[in-house]
């Protein structure tokens, strides 16, 4: 007798073995989209959520923004005035005071730490009333 494993029948594939490959997919694709963004329900002081493009809400040129930031006292903005239009200042402030409805109270300029870390910049802070 001849037994040899090459002349064997292969098992049949049952349908639980056809179906794992898609599983697989559907359990990596569920996976991967549970990593996307998903929205905020962070609220940021003065009632501003937290998925707010602060740079855009300036109305400033958006090459002139460098950084927006909230503080106790309102917001403080730093940006290239050569980007930026002759009245940015006020532009900015009445913008980001008019995110939490409150009007300006004041714009003050503020020192930089390290101006030469971008030179150019200016500092901005604004107290809304």
């Amino acid at each position: 007798m001849d037994a040899s494993l090459d002349h064997a029948d292969p098992a049949p594939v049952s349908g639980a073995r056809r179906l794992m490959p898609a599983t697989m997919i559907a359990a990596t694709v569920l996976s991967l989209s549970a990593c996307g963004p998903r929205g905020s329900e962070e609220i940021l002081r003065g009632g501003i959520p937290a998925t707010t493009n602060l740079p855009r809400a300036t109305t400033l040129p958006p090459v002139s923004v460098r950084t927006v930031s909230r503080r106790d006292f309102g917001w403080r903005v730093i940006y290239r005035p050569a980007d930026a239009p002759p009245d940015a200042d006020g532009r900015a402030a009445a913008a980001l005071c008019g995110l939490e409805s409150r009007a300006v109270a004041r714009v003050e300029q503020a020192v930089l730490v390290s101006p030469f870390d971008d030179p150019g910049t200016r500092m901005i802070d604004i107290y809304c009333a």
